[in-house]
């Protein structure tokens, strides 16, 4: 097993805290491999074994028309008085009313408790009174660059090549664990994809008319990175002879968010310092789920390259936004407590830098600044924006 230490080590912060701690992510990004790793981390540390008990929910193992107290009383069967436990509980959401069951397993005191999910039953909007504010969210997320290293050791190919490899084939552990050619490892996430749709979306909200879902989803893959309203994409369609509502478009768009499949990244006003509600973005849990849909287009690298930017602010504890600064764009803000640092993604840097570095200088504050690129030639400081690899980006912990 490849240990993703961010986890372990998040996982370690809360652990005996009486929160429930909420591992939420889309399907098949390593979620309930991380809780066989912070079993065996428990064990490690001295928990005697009989007091993990790890509970699998997925459908394939679920008894079909599990109740939230049949869930509650099975649980409870292995638990011995006078005893304290870490129940590890995964894939949940496939109980209706797990939190019921959770909230009273966490009122009996004697259980440290985490799950895991993969739609939005797991997030914060969804999550009912039981939960309120007993329960902590932590994010599970592809593999970052970093960890795709890891995975990738044994080959002993150097960074720079799996940087080429991780940008085309992305980032799902299933994929980055087998030597895969493209196609092969295309075909594995679209399989992944289906399974979301399928069991995240289509099924739960009844959607009939799938061809016609599938192909906003389409759209909306097709324009990552890109600013886009409902409006725009009724009018898409209405020119390939096609009618869906505006009211519809935001449904999908929603409930696409809520099985992490895109997230959505809105914009902040640097002047009036305040979120915007419209121009929002979207950004795709893992860029090979653009690519199993559409193929590999080396056209579509600069869109994807903000993506992959984009999660990895995300994974080091950034709240990121599109950054508006009067009639200039800023890629990125991201912000961290009282830290910020401003990011501009460009494949090349080409001989007029205006816009990537030219919109960075025009922010007057001390926050640092930087452009991301693949550009080999591009590095250094320009005035005080930093020229970075993307390379140098993903594997240092400088920014």
């Amino acid at each position: 097993m490849i240990l993703r230490p961010r986890y372990i080590d998040a996982l370690r912060t809360y652990r005996n805290i009486p929160l429930v701690k909420i591992l939420a992510g889309i399907r098949r990004c390593g979620k309930s491999t991380i809780l066989e790793m912070l079993r065996d981390d428990l064990l490690a540390g001295g928990v005697m074994a009989e007091q993990v008990i790890l509970m699998r929910y997925t459908s394939e193992e679920l008894e079909q028309g599990m109740t939230d107290r049949e869930m509650y009383q099975n649980i409870k069967s292995q638990m011995k008085d006078g005893v304290f436990y870490y129940l590890l509980l995964d894939e949940v959401q496939e109980i209706a009313g797990w939190e019921k069951a959770v909230n009273s397993l966490l009122e009996n005191g004697n259980a440290d408790i985490y799950v895991t999910g993969s739609n939005s039953r797991l997030m914060s909007s969804e999550i009912s009174t039981y939960l309120s504010g007993r329960y902590v969210s932590i994010p599970v997320y592809t593999l970052s660059f970093a960890e795709y290293l890891d995975f990738k050791a044994a080959s002993g190919r150097p960074p720079r090549e799996l940087l080429n490899d991780y940008l085309r084939t992305g980032g799902f552990p299933i994929v980055a664990l087998g030597s895969f050619d493209e196609r092969s490892a295309y075909q594995i996430v679209e399989g992944i994809y289906t399974s979301v749709i399928t069991n995240d979306i289509t099924r739960r909200h009844n959607i009939s008319n799938y061809d016609l879902f599938n192909r906003v989803v389409k759209y909306v893959v097709e324009n990552v990175g890109k600013t886009f309203s409902a409006n725009a994409i009724v009018k898409f369609l209405r020119g390939e002879g096609r009618s869906l509502s505006v009211e519809s478009i935001y449904n999908y768009l929603n409930w696409l968010e809520k099985a992490f499949v895109i997230y959505r990244c809105q914009r902040y006003d640097l002047q009036g310092k305040s979120v915007l509600k419209t121009q929002e973005k979207f950004y795709l849990a893992d860029p090979s789920l653009k690519y199993c849909m559409t193929g590999f287009n080396p056209k579509s690298l600069a869109s994807m390259l903000e993506n992959v930017v984009y999660f990895e602010l995300l994974r080091r504890g950034y709240e990121v936004y599109i950054g508006k600064n009067e009639t200039r764009e800023i890629d990125f803000v991201a912000v961290r407590r009282d830290e910020r640092i401003y990011v501009q993604v460009c494949r090349q840097l080409p001989e007029d830098s205006d816009r990537e570095v030219g919109n960075l200088l025009e922010i007057r504050d001390h926050y640092p600044k930087f452009v991301v690129t693949l550009d080999d030639l591009a590095s250094g400081n320009i005035n005080g924006v930093q020229i970075v690899h993307l390379l140098d980006f993903l594997l240092s912990d400088r920014y």
